[in-house]
């Protein structure tokens, strides 16, 4: 779990740096974008909507982290619940030929959602068996 947490935090910090340096072209972070300059051509056609949306993904990616490394079943979730959405995401770019590597991603996430969805996993972030739990109790 440490190591998801860990790559959670790193999402996010990454995207804080990407909607960072689309608010400032041209400035000291600029070239984070040598990496994948069609990320960055695709984001500069959605003007201010694109660090907006860069700085979402940061606050859902930092929350899952804090959530994963404090046991909370909440962090299980937002952690799912964003693989889910990566898994959804790659599989219509893969489909559509939009992203062609991004089929890369599939089997990825879909060990990921495997692993984080199975009863030990679940129970490590106390949510077997609890379904009845009061707020505040055990992994909340």
């Amino acid at each position: 779990m440490a190591a998801l947490g860990t790559f959670f935090a790193a999402g996010s910090l990454i995207a804080l740096v990407a909607a960072v340096s689309l608010l400032s072209p041209g400035g000291l972070l600029e070239p984070v974008w040598r990496l994948n300059p069609r990320a960055r051509t695709a984001f500069s056609g959605l003007g201010f909507a694109a660090p907006a949306l860069l700085v979402l993904v940061a606050a859902a990616c930092g929350v899952a982290s804090v959530g994963i490394f404090r046991r909370r079943r909440w962090g299980h979730r937002t952690a799912v619940g964003l693989i889910s959405l990566n898994l959804l995401g790659d599989t219509v770019n893969a489909a559509l030929g939009i992203e062609p590597r991004a089929a890369v991603g599939i089997p990825i996430a879909g060990a990921l959602l495997v692993y984080l969805l199975s009863r030990s996993i679940r129970g490590y972030f106390g949510g077997e068996g609890r379904r009845g739990a009061e707020p505040g109790a055990g992994g909340q």
